[in-house]
């Protein structure tokens, strides 16, 4: 079983955004062959309507098999549709026997844009 970790993000709002995580455990990459993710991002844990929605399957995570990495993208007209302020997320994956992991969690903050 592994504890969730906190990092916050911060994206800026009508920019791309990239950010890679290399995972281990003891010194030793974790491998997500067979495995799928998801992330979404919410006003707060408990809030109904998803601000963001990140999935494997070409929306918008990549997970690096052996290799132990996670990359996130979130496209210029993505993080554009969601208002400035700081936000809830976490980011779990499932294993192909339907363990769910949670890997992640914290704030994702927006930080508005003045340029559009």
């Amino acid at each position: 079983m592994i504890t969730p970790g906190t990092f916050d993000i911060t994206c800026f709002q009508g920019a791309d955004f990239d950010q890679q995580f290399a995972v281990s455990q003891g010194g030793t990459a974790l491998n997500w062959t067979n495995y799928t993710a998801r992330m979404q991002v919410r006003e707060a844990a408990d809030s109904t309507a998803t601000l963001l929605s990140l999935s494997t399957g070409g929306s918008g995570i990549v997970l690096g098999g052996t290799a132990g990495t996670i990359d996130l993208t979130i496209t210029n007209a993505q993080s554009a549709a969601v208002s400035a302020g700081s936000f809830a997320y976490d980011l779990e994956l499932q294993a192909g026997d339907g363990q769910v992991t949670r890997l992640l969690q914290g704030s994702f903050n927006v930080v508005g844009n003045v340029t559009r």
